[in-house]
């Protein structure tokens, strides 16, 4: 379970740059390919965070679908699998535009140093 050092480092991370004041929320961008579970990252956060500065932080997860776009006709194709194919014409002449990303997109924190 690779998503509870994770949630530790995001934790770390929010802490890092609120400069003292109490984290409300934080929003993660997760691709497709990364192999990340939602639902046992949200898990591990209430795990990490439970009893200590972040405790009642909401950890929000937006998932990112893998998204290729075809070199040869210019079809965009969502994957399901990690197969780089264009859904069109099947070549495998692709760029993956979207579905590797994993990036704190926001840390909510309030006004005022707690």
């Amino acid at each position: 379970m690779h998503e509870l050092s994770i949630c530790s480092a995001i934790a770390q991370t929010a802490m890092d740059h609120a400069g003292g004041r109490a984290v409300r929320r934080v929003r993660l961008r997760v691709g497709h390919f990364r192999q990340v579970v939602p639902d046992t990252l949200t898990y591990c956060w209430d795990l990490q965070t439970r009893g200590g500065p972040l405790d009642g932080c909401a950890l929000d997860v937006e998932h990112v679908p893998a998204v290729v776009v075809c070199r040869t006709c210019g079809a965009s194709t969502g994957l399901t699998h990690p197969i780089l194919v264009c859904g069109a014409c099947q070549s495998r002449e692709v760029d993956l535009v979207s579905g590797e990303e994993f990036l704190i997109e926001s840390i909510d924190v309030a006004e005022e140093v707690s």
